[in-house]
């Protein structure tokens, strides 16, 4: 295993470890009220995250045996796996959250140092197997937020923000339902360009911490915190996707 996969994969376990403890802390009422996610409550969002660590070890074997084996069947399946879990007891529903995430940690760290470089595909995506484990990661600490269980973006850690945020404001450059703006993180050097490219270079300039941002740019947040010059009203972000 490499300095870099490494790396990763002790920021995927520390990142699991503190949603355990927010799952770990939730009564049966509590597992069953609301999330952030229209339409989801805690429990639809942590059996998500644990069908996602199962989908994740599908690609590594793909990955591993170079056999095609889809993130699910379909993406009907997913959504029939996750309604059914969701009602569970918030016991069982950390306890699978603890279960699929050591699975998956353990298919990672057992894949031969080549097959991180092999093409896997999910949605009609094809990326390295590498790059799974970035998505895993986003997929713990933005899903930790939606929980709704005192877990913010002002607790994202320096190292995800610093990956998450540019990937997140290169998916807004260039759309025509994103208000032409730049990012400006605190303490950061680089800025970030998003919606639609304007002659006169975009007329917006929003200023603030790193996780604010973020958490703004992709619908976890409300902008406080954040400071918009050339307008008196922050621009709303289009869904993320």
């Amino acid at each position: 295993m490499d300095g870099e996969v490494s790396q990763q994969l002790a920021s995927i376990e520390e990142s699991t470890d503190r949603l355990l403890g927010s799952a770990r802390a939730l009564t049966d009422a509590q597992a069953h009220a609301a999330s952030l996610l229209p339409g989801w409550t805690r429990g639809h969002v942590l059996t998500h995250v644990a069908r996602n660590a199962d989908g994740f070890r599908n690609l590594l074997t793909w990955a591993r045996t170079g056999i095609e084996t889809p993130m699910y069947p379909s993406e009907a399946a997913r959504d029939e796996a996750i309604a059914a879990g969701a009602g569970r007891p918030a016991a069982e529903l950390a306890r699978d959250l603890q279960e699929s995430a050591a699975a998956f940690y353990g298919a990672a760290a057992g894949l031969p140092a080549e097959a991180w470089a092999a093409r896997v595909a999910r949605r009609g995506e094809t990326f390295p197997a590498r790059a799974m484990l970035a998505m895993r990661l986003s997929e713990l600490e933005i899903h930790h937020v939606d929980l709704a269980a005192g877990y913010t973006p002002a607790d994202w850690p320096d190292s995800f923000l610093a990956a998450a945020l540019p990937r997140a404001a290169r998916s807004f450059a260039g759309r025509p339902d994103m208000a032409p703006a730049t990012l400006h993180p605190d303490g950061w050097a680089e800025v970030f360009p998003v919606g639609p490219a304007t002659p006169d270079g975009p007329p917006v300039a929003v200023h603030g911490p790193p996780g604010a941002l973020l958490g703004w740019l992709i619908g976890r947040a409300d902008g406080t915190g954040l400071q918009a010059a050339g307008t008196s009203v922050l621009p709303v972000p289009p869904p993320w996707r």
